[in-house]
Formats: structure tokens, sequence, C-alpha cells
């Protein structure tokens, strides 16, 4: 007896990057070596405007960028208003083990800031930012230090190519999704005309925007239990960064609404006796229509509309413990 075809397609398998030959890309050392007085002067004016020594200048090895390596003073270098928040603890060891080698060895990437208003006077220059020196610019402040070696990068938009790539530490939900609303705002005073897609690269997923929104506005969210959905309804827009932000803290403040009429199921599931650490995963999943539908699923506004109705009729009584035992997933985050 023959099986019957399955409708399914096998999708086509990835593409391998081929390796590159040894040898055949890039510069040369000796084409490396910049000796022009004016090569990226404005870069360097703002280094020894700032207080700050320029070292050398010359071109990346690999992709021919200019970069500039210089000994910069601490007062003037700030981390990126939008990545993840300094560990104390972290910070702390590494001054330690600074301090205990007596070398700093691990020069940090800088980008020149933007400008800002001082008041009513006219626009100053903002010093410097790091987007992936934070803990050895606290590490170096906790020791007293008064200036530390920088890489810097005449382009500005590296700064968010850096955090999108940062691997140093895994980001939870939580942090991943407040750095990249942090990005976003950024973006916003930077060049808010472009389209959202453009800058899809530096922000990874268009969840995380939606989520970051919620937990600026709570930070204990339980982002956990909605980002599957969140994920697969959310796409980058064809729109203008100033247009898609409204879009997206309307679907923040519908999602925040709908955690809380979740939350008081959840009060009720816990009144009625019921111990789980996945009560709220378990809520979510019970009302959430995309279990059942099949084919092009409805849009995330439509969904979160549908899941609110149905949080607010959720019914504890017809609720049995076994029904828990086969929830899965992570544990709430928010609760």
């Amino acid at each position: 007896m023959k099986k019957a075809k399955s409708g399914l397609k096998r999708a086509a398998p990835k593409k391998r990057a081929r390796k590159a030959k040894a040898g055949t890309r890039g510069l040369s050392p000796q084409e490396s070596f910049v000796d022009d007085v004016d090569f990226e002067s404005e870069t360097k004016q703002r280094i020894e405007k700032e207080g700050g020594q320029v070292l050398a200048a010359y071109r990346d090895p690999l992709g021919k960028n200019p970069l500039i390596l210089a000994i910069l003073s601490l007062a003037s270098v700030e981390p990126t208003p939008f990545q993840r928040d300094v560990s104390d603890m972290h910070h702390k060891r590494l001054a330690d083990v600074i301090d205990k080698t007596g070398f700093f060895l691990d020069p940090i990437i800088v980008i020149t800031a933007p400008e800002r208003q001082d008041g009513e006077k006219a626009a100053v220059k903002g010093g410097f930012w790091t987007p992936n020196g934070g803990h050895r610019l606290a590490a170096m402040r906790r020791l007293g230090a008064k200036s530390l070696t920088a890489l810097v990068v005449p382009k500005r938009e590296i700064a968010w190519q850096i955090l999108a790539l940062n691997t140093e530490k895994a980001h939870n939900l939580k942090e991943k999704s407040l750095e990249v609303i942090r990005i976003y705002r950024g973006l916003l005073e930077e060049d808010s005309s472009r389209t959202e897609k453009s800058f899809a690269f530096y922000l990874e997923e268009a969840s995380f925007v939606t989520l970051g929104l919620c937990y600026e506005k709570v930070p204990r969210f339980s982002g956990g239990a909605y980002n599957s959905m969140v994920r697969r309804l959310s796409a980058f827009s064809d729109e203008s960064l100033n247009k898609s932000i409204k879009e997206r803290t309307k679907h923040s403040e519908q999602l925040l609404d709908l955690d809380a009429k979740v939350a008081e199921a959840v009060a009720k599931l816990k009144a009625k006796g019921f111990v789980s650490p996945y009560l709220k995963a378990f809520v979510v999943a019970r009302i959430n229509p995309l279990r059942w539908i099949q084919g092009e699923p409805p849009p995330l506004e439509e969904v979160l509309k549908t899941m609110r109705e149905r949080a607010g009729k959720f019914n504890v009584d017809k609720i049995k413990q076994e029904d828990l035992a086969s929830t899965g997933g992570a544990a709430d985050d928010g609760d």
C-alpha cells in the first residue's frame, strides 16, 4: 500500500558561505598605514578639542575603513544611551583585575557623540560614546584613572552594528528588548524619516521594539509569555520611524492591557489553590487563537483584541490540576 504524499514541501537547503581563499581580501600591513596629516582631520580635531591625544591613524586591514587610535579623557566618554545597564559586580571585578595587572590592554571603541543643546547657547559637542566599553569605562572610573585608550571610529552608525553583534554576555528577553527600544529612540533622533525596515539589522526582531516599550512602562512585565506570539505577528515596516513608533506604541499599550487581564485570571487560579510557576503561560496559551488558525494568521492588533476578550471571560471553574501538568515553556517572569 502506497503512502499518501504529504502536501508539505521540503525547505530548500541553505547555502553556506564559501571560505575565502587565503590572502585575497583587504589590505597589506603597508597599505593600512596612513602618513597623511589631513586624514580624518575633523575627527582628529574633535579628539584634541575634547582633551584627547591622537596616537595613530590607519585603515582597517579588512574593510579598509578609517580608524584612529587615541588616548581620551575619561570625562569625555559616556556609554551609548541605548545599551544595557552596567553590571555592578562585573565592573568591580574588572577594576580589581586591571589594578592588579597595572595594564589597560583592551581599548574601548568610541564614536563621536551627537551635538547637544546647552540651554540657550549654540549647540556644543557632546564628547564620545562607547557602544561596547561600559564596564571598562566604569572600572577605570572606579580606579580614579584620568584617561584610557580608545579606538575612534568616524562612522557613528557603527555603534548600532556593534550592539547588534555583541556576544560578550547573553541577553535575556528584557535586556535585549530594552536595548532595542533605546537604539530605536536614538535612531529617531538621528534620522526619523528613514524606514523602519532599513534599520532591521540593528534592531534584529520587530517584536523587541514592542516588548521594549512594555518593559519601559512595566519593568516586571512578563514578556516571555507573549514573545513567541508577538514575534510571529510582527515585521519591520516600510513606513518611516516616526510613523512606525506610533503603531508599536499602540500595540504595546494593547499588550499591557492584555497582561493586566491575564494577571486577574492568574490571581483567580491562585485563589482556587492552583500552584505553578507557569500559571501565566498557561492562561496565555489557553486564550491564544493562533493554536487553531491554519494558514495566514490575522494581524497582531486583532489577535490581541481576541485574547483580551477571552482573558476577561476566563472561567477558572473549568480548569483542572491535570491541565497544568502539560504546560511547558518559560516560567512566568513578571509575577
